[in-house]
């Protein structure tokens, strides 16, 4: 059996795959089955071969296809041919397409290649409308046709040299089916366990690459070693190049214990603020600024509008004692993007420390924190490494406050012990390590502008509301807006039950009837799948 590491499953397109395909299918249906007269050129090209769609794993690369099946929903079906009175054997009020010509290379046989390629094709199927797959299974082949959930149906057709077993496929068995099967060649690496996930379209955890996915196994080793030391200190170096910050420090925790650790570098300035409010997580910077016993006023804009400079000058004009100012860079709720450049030039002209929450803007756009006074980050989003690690950035020395501030929130001990007071899992460095250092940024940067804009303009076509304008839109988080006959309850169930995961279940998307589809991952997920998806639900 042949290792299918680097095979992926699509849609067959480019012509030497098309012509991979006539050859497989002379393979296996003449030299092997003998079903059709052999020819000099050795491809078998379907009769039914324009209306087909074909479903391969192949590795591009190589230039390999390991096998093929082909998906039909035009009446007659071949087995119309083959059986009279075919609907009176199938079950009643389903809508009907055909599986046909599967076949796989001998040396990819036993692998998970047929349940790959049946998988892929009953997504296909569901995508176009279909929730009853039929299928002529060679008998040779009854015990792993049945074993993939197929139903078999009336008598064998054919004749002698090659028998086939009528059988059918439901959307139920389809749905079972996905669940105990292992999609590789899909995305880069599924860490969740979960086999039945196919398109990963949340703000985190997020998918990442088999690079950084292999760190987990790796064994951990002393965080005070010199060798890790040093491979740390570049860790900080890459993360302070990507955003052009002059220092970082790394903490063990989610993205709100950076915030924790912004909040009590503030507490230390007993100067009041101004905290920026447009959004969900907005809102989560006053619980952090709360705890920390600041003394702030808010300014707030209404869920998918960014704050402007003329609310930036008016709070100013009510509180002129300030000396900071505190908000979130992406509103990762409504999928707004503040703009950072002008909250620079306001703090720079009324000489204000400014501080952002970046937790889902770096590593999904460019972010410059030059001169900005603390900026928070964390590994399991746009820098699409696993969760675990959070990180301060700062423009300027911190001194320890052991007498003020909790020693894990306090960033002057990490600065002063560079950036290793305590225990941290040496894995989480170096997967996000391996992030930093794997991605092409301004092509990455240029990829995701790219997903946006094409998907926003595919949202507004099957009507359904982006929440953000594109004037301040995040390009990796799209929030869509449902009109009150649509539930995101219902919609995100049905969307996880066909294998993609959007973000929907956190409780102010419940009470708005908001649904999110974020670009966050290594993965590149297909917006094809979710777009049909939802156009058939809005039209329900």
């Amino acid at each position: 059996m042949k290792s299918l590491e680097n095979f992926s499953f699509k849609i067959a397109e480019k012509t030497w795959e098309i012509e991979a395909v006539h050859a497989l299918n002379y393979k296996t249906f003449v030299e092997e089955i003998p079903q059709h007269e052999p020819n000099d050129e050795k491809k078998l090209i379907d009769k039914f071969h324009h209306e087909n769609i074909y479903i391969i794993c192949v590795n591009e690369q190589q230039k390999i296809v390991a096998g093929m099946i082909a998906f039909r929903d035009k009446r007659p079906f071949s087995l119309d041919q083959k059986l009279e009175s075919l609907d009176d054997y199938l079950p009643k009020g389903h809508s009907i397409c055909e599986i046909r010509l599967l076949a796989v290379e001998e040396q990819y046989r036993y692998s998970r290649v047929t349940q790959g390629l049946i998988t892929h094709l009953a997504n296909h199927a569901i995508d176009c409308g279909h929730d009853l797959a039929i299928i002529s299974g060679t008998v040779r082949q009854t015990k792993l046709y049945s074993h993939l959930g197929f139903v078999p149906f009336g008598p064998v057709v054919g004749h002698e040299s090659a028998l086939y077993q009528p059988m059918y496929l439901t959307l139920e068995k389809f749905i079972e089916l996905t669940k105990r099967s292992r999609s590789f060649g899909q995305k880069p690496f599924d860490l969740s366990g979960d086999n039945a996930v196919l398109f990963n379209f949340l703000p985190g955890p997020v998918g990442v690459n088999k690079e950084v996915a292999s760190m987990v196994k790796r064994q951990p080793c002393s965080h005070r070693s010199e060798e890790f030391m040093r491979d740390f200190q570049k860790l900080r170096g890459k993360l302070c190049e990507l955003v052009n910050s002059s220092n970082v420090e790394v903490l063990m925790g989610p993205g709100t214990m950076a915030n924790d650790a912004v909040a009590a570098q503030l507490s230390l300035l007993h100067q009041p603020g101004l905290m920026l409010v447009n959004g969900e997580f907005g809102r989560r910077l006053l619980h952090c600024a709360n705890g920390a016993g600041l003394d702030f006023q808010v300014v707030e804009a209404a869920e998918g509008s960014p704050i402007e400079r003329d609310d930036l000058d008016k709070a100013l004009r009510e509180h002129p004692g300030v000396g900071w100012i505190w908000g979130t860079h992406c509103e990762t709720s409504t999928g707004v993007l503040n703009d950072l450049d002008m909250y620079r030039e306001f703090c720079a002209e009324h000489d204000l420390k400014l501080c952002i929450d970046c937790i889902s803007s770096i590593g999904t756009v460019p972010v410059d924190l030059n001169g900005i006074y603390l900026a928070s980050g964390t590994s399991g989003k746009g820098l699409a490494s696993l969760s675990g690690l959070c990180m301060v950035f700062h423009d300027n020395d911190l001194a320890a406050a052991p007498r003020h501030i909790p020693c894990v929130l306090d960033l002057g001990i990490y600065q002063q012990k560079n950036g290793v007071p305590y225990t941290i899992q040496t894995n989480l460095v170096y997967a996000l390590l391996a992030a930093v250092q794997s991605q092409d940024w301004m092509k990455r940067f240029s990829e995701i502008e790219n997903w946006s804009r094409s998907i926003r303009c595919q949202l507004n076509q099957i009507g359904a509301p982006v929440l953000a304008s594109e004037s301040c839109a995040m390009p990796s988080v799209v929030t869509i807006n449902l009109p009150a006959n649509c539930s995101s309850l219902e919609i995100g169930d049905r969307l996880k039950e066909r294998g993609i995961l959007v973000s929907y279940h956190s409780g102010y998307l419940l009470e708005r009837n908001w649904i999110q589809l974020c670009r966050m991952g290594a993965e590149d997920s297909p917006s094809e799948k979710v777009l049909k998806i939802l156009e058939q639900e809005l039209v329900r």
